[in-house]
Parts: C-alpha cells; structure tokens; sequence
C-alpha cells in the first residue's frame, strides 16, 4: 500500500510546469532522477509484494526442506534490500525536495503530493525492517524445530516417552505384565495321563 502511495502520487502530480513552459519537470528540484528512482522503487517494491504473499500463500506445500530454507533465507535478504533502497529514496526525495526552488513552482502545485511520497518512503523503511526481522524470527524457528532439519529421529530413541508401559494391575508379582491365558480346566485328564483335545 505505501509503495502504491509512493509511485502513485509521484505519477500522477510529480510533474508540473510553469505557463511560459511546455515540457513538465519533476516537482523534486527538477531533478528527474528523483522522480524516476520513487516511481520505480514504488512498482518495483509492489511487485516484489505480490510475489512475495504468493509465496508465503504456497509455503506450506512446499515439502523439501532445501527449498524451504531458500525461500525463507530470500525473504530476509529481499526485504533487508528494499529497507535500504527505500532509506536511500527518503533521502533523495527529501533532499531534492528541500533543494527546490519556489519559482520552479509559484502555484506550490503537487506539494501534498511531494510530501506523501517522502512520508510514505519513511514510513516503507520501518516496514521493509519489520518484514526482514519477521522473517528472520521465521528462519529461527525453522532451525530450532524440525522445519528445516535433515536428520531423521526415531520416535523410539526419544528421551521422553509420552506413555507409561503397560503393567498388568491384577498381577502384581508380574512386573512384565504379558497376559496369559490359563489353561481349561479339562485340558488334562489325570485319569488318562494322556492330552484332551479342544473344541474351538
């Protein structure tokens, strides 16, 4: 939204021209420079938005692990980029705005608009810094837990185990505690000495 608020002033009131004048100037000390880095920095900074909430749209299906930690590790580095150019911006605006000359501009025509898209730069530094710095808490987790980890762990080796062994509580001379159960009562003849068959 700010960088959308950046181009789109500069875009739409960023150039002005006197009556005695045909051709517009940049309204930043007719440096066309200032104007042309704001508008470009703006799309630039929007796309780069779009691209980047696509992907945080599509992150959870991505199951390599590799790939994950790329995404992540671009995600910082974008956004630490796009703090410093709109640092530099917010300079360069400011100080070619500052350096104008008022009768480059008697009617103070696209003032409001000047002073937004430098407002609004300022504003994109914090937020730029923001986005780097959630995204490095995001690489964080990952290494911590197991988003971004290679090694298998056996469920079996963990320390904790989350249930108590089964012990039976009606033996409780049997520590073990398997069931058996107990043979029928005329398995074995005495009579006989000899093994009964089962019916089952």
């Amino acid at each position: 939204v700010f960088s959308i608020v950046v181009f789109g002033s500069i875009v739409n009131e960023g150039y002005v021209n006197t009556s005695e004048e045909t051709p517009e100037h940049c309204i930043f000390n007719r440096n066309r420079n200032a104007c042309n880095y704001g508008i470009t920095v703006g799309v630039l900074a929007f796309l780069s938005c779009l691209l980047y909430l696509a992907l945080d749209a599509y992150f959870p299906q991505i199951s390599s692990v590799k790939d994950r930690k790329k995404a992540v590790l671009s995600d910082i580095g974008v956004s630490a980029f796009w703090a410093f150019l709109w640092f530099v911006g917010f300079c360069f605006l400011t100080n070619q705005w500052q350096a104008s000359k008022e009768e480059d501009n008697p009617m103070n025509e696209g003032g409001d608009a000047a002073r937004a898209a430098i407002t609004f730069s300022f504003f994109s530094i914090f937020t730029w810094v923001g986005q780097a710095f959630l995204a490095y808490q995001r690489f964080r987790l990952g290494a911590d837990s197991a988003l971004f980890s290679q090694d298998y762990m056996d469920p079996s080796q963990d320390s904790g185990m989350p249930y108590a062994p089964y012990t039976n509580e009606e033996d409780a001379t049997d520590t073990v505690g398997t069931y058996q159960q107990p043979p029928p009562a005329d398995a074995f003849d005495t009579e006989t000495q000899g093994y009964q068959t089962q019916n089952y």
